[in-house]
């Protein structure tokens, strides 16, 4: 069970290897795309080629939602309407049931990881790069997925600590975020492209309320919801990864729960042994 899968890889990593995986995230964003490259169902992978390649294709006039409201910021005017029309013509196919839910996640996906590929910032949408005259830059590439899932993979988008009520495994794997930063700041572009509800952004990073998906593990109460996490897993073996970033000049980077206080909490569930590595400090310079 990988109970907050972020990307994926690593249940990626067991499923190569035989075995059976839960992945979880509570970001629609991340779910996608375990959706588009797991999910048990057979796909039509020349049709979906023919859609993306007839979207390449198209030169689109009309304004959309996201036109009007990302425009020269993350990307060009230009293409801000081709993402926006793209987003709404998934939408559309899937409500008509010209694609199946895998083809909607697998179109989802692809637009995601093709907007991301060519995205005017620095890795992240916290802010971005401010350049006059954003070059027309997007391309829909389509992602090399296996036209029939993979049958040993369950896919869930839910709050972790309600999640790990309901799962059972031989392994465990917690991987949650370390300090104050919260991912749907640092995503809320590709989140709300995920989610589609259109709704009113604002500031100069142009974000949406974000507050349902505000994660504890992120607060001053980090040690009480991993806490019941741990409490709540069925499982043979519990692997905790996690950063131990000390004390640095800006308070949002420090680790929001310690070495100590991990460690006591497993040592009620059973033995602990603990496997160390050295990382450079991270920085956003």
């Amino acid at each position: 069970i990988d109970v907050f899968a972020g990307t994926g890889v690593v249940g990626s990593l067991f499923l190569k290897n035989g075995k059976e995986v839960y992945f979880n995230d509570y970001l629609k964003s991340n779910c996608y795309s375990y959706k588009a490259f797991y999910e048990p169902t057979k796909v039509d992978i020349k049709k979906l080629e023919k859609i993306i390649n007839n979207y390449n294709d198209m030169e689109i006039d009309e304004e959309n939602y996201f036109s009007e409201n990302f425009s020269d910021t993350y990307f060009s005017h230009k293409d801000c309407k081709k993402i926006g029309f793209i987003r709404d013509d998934i939408e559309s196919k899937f409500s008509y049931q010209k694609i199946n839910e895998r083809e909607k996640s697998i179109l989802i996906a692809s637009l995601i990881y093709s907007m991301d590929k060519v995205a005017n910032t620095v890795g992240h949408y916290d802010a971005y790069r401010k350049i006059s005259n954003i070059e027309d830059k997007f391309f829909m590439y389509m992602l090399d997925v296996a036209e029939k899932g993979e049958k040993r993979s369950h896919i869930s988008n839910l709050d972790a600590n309600e999640f790990i009520k309901s799962v059972k495994a031989d392994l465990v794997y917690i991987d949650p975020p370390y300090n104050s930063r919260q991912y749907c700041d640092a995503y809320h572009l590709l989140e709300n492209i995920a989610s589609w509800d259109k709704p009113k952004v604002y500031g100069v990073a142009k974000k949406m309320d974000r507050t349902n998906l505000k994660s504890k593990y992120c607060t001053n109460k980090a040690i009480e919801a991993f806490e019941d996490l741990i409490k709540n897993c069925n499982c043979k073996y519990i692997l905790v990864s996690y950063n131990n970033t000390g004390d640095k000049s800006n308070s949002r980077s420090n680790a929001k729960i310690s070495d100590l206080q991990i460690k006591q909490i497993l040592e009620k569930r059973g033995k602990v042994q603990v496997f160390e590595k050295s990382f450079n400090n991270f920085t956003t310079g």
